[in-house]
């Protein structure tokens, strides 16, 4: 078995296991296989093994090297997770399905235009700058609602919120303050949880892990 085969079993088991404890019987997870400087050698086992979910951090990387694997995958899903560069957009609409990078209304209105264009409906994350932290890209809570707004009226297709809560600090203050910021808005979908944290972001429901 490859090696990226047996890092998934294991997670999954982790994920489960976690997942007992906590009683939630009903909830599954997804896990986006974070492939991002891997090659394909190492992600065709992946999907050989039934996983479906992919996320790529650069649009020039993910348009090289997923476009011949999508045309061969029509299950596949690929999400963008860095930070989006509006002069990226038109290449982000054609190979991503999802966009979990979204924070400024610039952005909004390109994604909004060319996927007109390009006939593609994505599902798309508002990022949150949960800590507040002014390296970090993301709205800010304060400004969470006008923007959420103004992306309706532009018709995007706004699935849930996105965050990477700061590096030293306690991550479940800023997962449990992202699960309310989800029902307050009613959103579907929270991305949040990576290889350091996801067990974590479990407890607050956390719909999509960036592992």
């Amino acid at each position: 078995m490859h090696h990226t085969q047996t890092n998934l079993i294991e997670i999954k088991e982790k994920i489960k296991a976690k997942i007992d404890e906590l009683s939630l019987h009903e909830y599954d997870p997804k896990i986006i296989a974070v492939s991002k400087t891997f090659s394909e050698k190492d992600i065709l086992p992946l999907i050989d093994y039934g996983h479906c979910e992919f996320g790529e951090n650069k649009v020039q990387e993910a348009l090289n090297k997923w476009s011949p694997i999508k045309k061969r995958n029509q299950n596949l899903k690929l999400h963008m997770l860095g930070k989006l560069q509006s002069n990226k957009v038109k290449n982000a609409v054609e190979i991503f399905d999802y966009i979990h990078s979204l924070d400024n209304e610039k952005l909004a209105n390109k994604i909004s235009s060319l996927q007109k264009i390009e006939n593609k409906n994505l599902k798309i994350f508002i990022q949150v700058n949960i800590g507040e932290e002014n390296q970090k890209s993301g709205i800010h809570v304060s400004k969470l609602a006008n923007f959420y707004t103004f992306c309706k009226d532009l018709n995007l297709n706004i699935v849930g919120l996105m965050s990477i809560p700061p590096v030293d600090g306690d991550a479940d203050i800023y997962f449990k303050k992202m699960q309310e910021l989800k029902k307050q808005f009613n959103f579907k979908d929270l991305s949040m949880g990576m290889s350091s944290d996801y067990l974590d972001a479990l407890k607050y429901n956390a719909s999509f892990l960036r592992i």
